[in-house]
């Protein structure tokens, strides 16, 4: 299966989770959204949650994973497309191959765990069963602008950090 969603719809939908990751940077959080897309509509879109709810699993991408299996009541997203501000971790990029998620569009690569193959090649890779398509790059000098001003503030102590 692939996603129906037109390369110049990407801009569109990584502005939304651009909103996402904007909304994470106000809690307190690291701002990372991400918005999971089918049929020209939102089916989730969340922020990171990794400080509020004190769990290290709680990643923009792993958080609408969940959201939307209790939408559409299925762990499997066939032609969906799936838009996140960062380059999916690990973590993240192993749910999004078990949830078969067809194409993973990013903003901003992550020179220190990207699983897209800025440090890992986890999207995509031959060697595994699914391998979603992976385009890059889509409002990266917003995404890593709104990475790099967080993490200037926080190291300046203007963002409270939590332990």
């Amino acid at each position: 299966m692939t996603c129906k969603i037109a390369p110049m719809e990407h801009q569109k939908w990584m502005e939304k989770a651009l909103n996402w990751a904007n909304k994470a940077a106000r809690k307190g959080e690291v701002p990372v959204g991400a918005v999971l897309v089918k049929d020209g509509r939102v089916i989730a879109a969340g922020h990171n949650l990794t400080r509020a709810r004190k769990d290290p699993t709680a990643h923009a991408e792993m958080v609408v994973i969940q959201e939307a299996v209790k939408k559409i009541k299925n762990e499997r997203f066939l032609e969906t497309a799936f838009y996140v501000t960062l380059e999916p971790c690990p973590m993240c990029a192993g749910a999004i191959v078990q949830a078969r998620i067809p194409t993973v569009i990013f903003g901003a690569k992550d020179p220190k765990a990207g699983a897209c193959g800025s440090v890992f090649k986890i999207l995509p890779n031959r060697k595994l069963n699914h391998r979603p398509a992976v385009v890059s790059g889509v409002l990266k000098y917003e995404s890593a602008k709104l990475l790099k001003g967080f993490f200037r503030r926080r190291r300046k102590g203007k963002i409270k950090t939590w332990g």
